[in-house]
């Protein structure tokens, strides 16, 4: 893990701060400008910057509230709080777009130039530079650690930038366009804050794991020898630093049952120091050693492949009756891929019978 938790909130919380006391300035300066020159693109623009203190201060309590423990109405931590702070800024992104296609319609109706003294000009040219200040700092501090909130805020920085941009071109070039210029900025806005909100939504919904988080536990799980392979590996993400995660792992039922379960301890603990994942393995025993387990299962193996090479098998287990034997297992399926399940396992039934086998077949459907 890049940053423990304690160092991540320190981080976010100055973040919230700083964007606070920037944007009440800001929205101090722009008020009283707009108000001397009469200038409703300003006046606007100052309570955008209203807005985005409110926004900061929803990071700011977002981290916050994200650091405080699990407790027994949530076993699994509160760090999802981040998630909503970023949601919330999404929302507010939104309406200040709607607020400013409005604002725009009325202009366009109502064409005329917008001018501008010096002090003006200098505190818009002053706003600019902050928020792009703002937008840097947003965005290598939401790199940093891996924020979605404050990548969200850094964005909200740039639109900013645009927004006081065309106010400032508009009335330094004396045009009657800033109702035009405002809409196709206002496109952007929304655009931009429904690009956020998908991103903070997703990982409240569930959204699929880091490749990178699957592929290091894979490759931590596999590491120990004694391991022959994997699956079912589920990861659930509860917030930064509450990654809760299950897989089945493949071991020789020859092994003692003790020796396993060190083996599996020992993965666990490795998982939560190395990963920062509470990791849970199920152990799945494996006849390696019996002739008709190996044959049958690479028999399986051959149909399936032939049928479709994106399925793959796990759980290959005989179970034998006082009456047959039956086999049994498990056949992963790709999300996006839509099957007939019934339909399939009957072409799978007919593609063994073919190759001389006349065991039935119970198998469990899954998706990858």
């Amino acid at each position: 893990m890049s940053e423990q938790p304690s160092a991540r909130t320190r981080v976010g919380k100055r973040a919230g701060a700083i964007g606070m006391i920037c944007n009440l300035l800001l929205f101090a300066a722009k008020l009283c400008v707009g108000v001397l020159t009469g200038s409703v693109a300003i006046t606007a623009d100052a309570f955008n910057n209203l807005s985005d203190a409110s926004s900061s201060l929803m990071t700011f309590l977002g981290f916050r509230l994200a650091q405080r423990p699990a407790d027994k109405d949530h076993p699994y931590g509160h760090a999802r709080y981040e998630y909503l702070a970023g949601l919330g800024v999404a929302v507010l992104i939104m309406l200040i777009g709607l607020e400013l296609v409005r604002s725009s319609f009325e202009k366009i109706l109502n064409l005329a130039p917008v001018l501008f003294d010096s002090v003006t000009l200098w505190v818009l040219l002053g706003a600019i530079a902050t928020k792009a200040l703002l937008f840097w700092y947003f965005k290598t501090q939401g790199k940093k650690i891996s924020s979605a909130t404050l990548l969200a805020t850094a964005k909200d920085s740039l639109n900013d930038v645009l927004v006081t941009t065309v106010v400032l071109i508009c009335g330094w070039t004396r045009l009657p366009i800033d109702g035009y210029v405002g809409l196709a900025v206002a496109a952007f806005i929304l655009y931009s804050g429904i690009r956020v909100a998908g991103e903070t939504i997703s990982p409240l919904l569930g959204k699929q794991a880091d490749p990178k988080l699957v592929e290091q536990i894979s490759e931590l799980v596999l590491a120990q020898e004694k391991i022959i392979g994997i699956h079912d590996l589920l990861i659930h993400d509860y917030g930064y630093g509450q990654s809760f995660a299950s897989v089945h792992v493949e071991i020789s039922a020859e092994e003692d049952a003790l020796f396993c379960h060190d083996i599996i301890d020992e993965i666990e603990c490795a998982a939560l120091e190395q990963l920062g994942v509470h990791l849970v393995i199920h152990y799945d025993p494996v006849l390696i050693n019996d002739a008709e387990w190996i044959t049958l299962r690479q028999t399986v193996e051959g149909v399936i492949g032939n049928i479709d090479p994106n399925l793959s098998m796990h759980d290959f287990r005989l179970v034998k009756g006082a009456k047959q034997t039956k086999m049994v297992f498990d056949l992963a399926v790709p999300y996006e891929q839509q099957s007939d399940y019934h339909q399939l396992k009957e072409t799978i039934d007919q593609a063994l019978y073919k190759r001389g086998n006349y065991y039935p077949t119970v198998i469990r459907f899954d998706q990858k």
